[in-house]
């Protein structure tokens, strides 16, 4: 349980990391090894998903006042 978890957070670190582009390649290509390509997208898709949802709340909240 706890090495599932701790792959999980290494795989969310790894796409908070290339969403600012602070990753070094090497980092990329052995998260590439470890982690499965669709747990990288669906990290990818859910935080992206979250952003454009913090965009467009905080603009409605912007446009309302």
């Amino acid at each position: 349980m706890l090495n599932r978890m701790n792959k999980f957070i290494s795989a969310l670190q790894s796409v908070f990391a290339a969403f600012f582009g602070v990753q070094s390649e090497n980092k990329r290509q052995a998260d590439f090894k470890e982690h499965s390509l669709g747990t990288i997208i669906v990290i990818a898709l859910v935080l992206f998903s979250l952003f454009v949802a913090a965009i467009y709340f905080t603009v409605s909240l912007v446009l309302n006042t």
